[in-house]
């Protein structure tokens, strides 16, 4: 009975990996329209927002099939507290914010789980969701904040990056208190994924090392045993040197 829902859970994550992640596309999409074209008018606005609404309720279905799939779902609750977070955040506060806050932890999640998805893979995108989400999320809150010089979609870009990789130039900085707070969100996330990077390249280059290591003692163990062989050929060639009369002998 375990064995078989843990099955069914395993097949649903992996029949849902695809469309979850079409889906966050489409987040992205209905998330960045309103904002890179202000004027779009009211019907684009609230498809966008009703897209927005979807995605998040398709990744909260998931999450409570897959609660249901499994049979120790106290364990489960526990171990992904994240997404449980990620699923009732917005519903408490539907702030618009919240609910790109809940996407890219469900999606982050996801990716996390799949086998498919190697670790460099996985930070560079989430390198650049939170470039693109940060950039857009920074625009949307600091373009009418008065005495605000984030303004433009490039200048949103630039202060990302420089706060994701901790530069801070200071030609751009945000002014509001939500700005702020995704200053530090950018910032804290930015050292987290720059440890991973570090951490990656150092893991690799020791099991280079290793490697390296296993294979020069292979060699050097390979050219012991030759020696022994060969001073070992050298020992017989000479006791057969110095017994000529045997040699005869044991030909006749």
């Amino acid at each position: 009975m375990k064995q078989r829902a843990v099955s069914a859970q395993t097949r649903w994550e992996q029949h849902t990996q695809r469309p979850l992640f079409g889906l966050a596309a489409v987040f992205a999409v209905a998330y960045a329209v309103p904002i890179v074209w202000p004027d779009s008018g009211a019907d684009v606005e609230w498809w966008c927002e009703a897209a927005e609404w979807g995605v998040w309720g398709a990744f909260a279905l998931d999450y409570v099939v897959r609660l249901a799939l499994t049979e120790r779902r106290r364990e489960f609750v526990r171990s992904h507290w994240l997404d449980l977070c990620a699923v009732v955040l917005p519903m408490i506060q539907p702030l618009r914010l919240l609910r790109v806050v809940a996407a890219l932890l469900l999606v982050g999640q996801r990716a996390r789980m799949s086998s498919q998805i190697r670790l460099t893979t996985y930070v560079g995108g989430a390198v650049i969701g939170l470039l693109m989400f940060g950039s857009l999320a920074v625009l949307s809150v600091e373009r009418d904040a008065p005495g605000g010089n984030i303004d433009n979609l490039g200048d949103a870009v630039w202060w990302s990056f420089t706060t994701m990789t901790t530069v801070g130039y200071g030609d751009h900085a945000p002014t509001t208190g939500l700005g702020r707070v995704l200053a530090v969100g950018l910032m804290l996330s930015g050292i987290a994924l720059l440890g991973v990077v570090t951490a990656n390249i150092a893991a690799w280059f020791i099991s280079r090392f290793e490697k390296d290591d296993a294979e020069e003692r292979r060699q050097t163990a390979a050219i012991t045993a030759l020696t022994d062989e060969v001073r070992l050929l050298r020992a017989e060639v000479a006791a057969l040197r110095s017994a000529p009369g045997a040699l005869e002998e044991q030909r006749r």
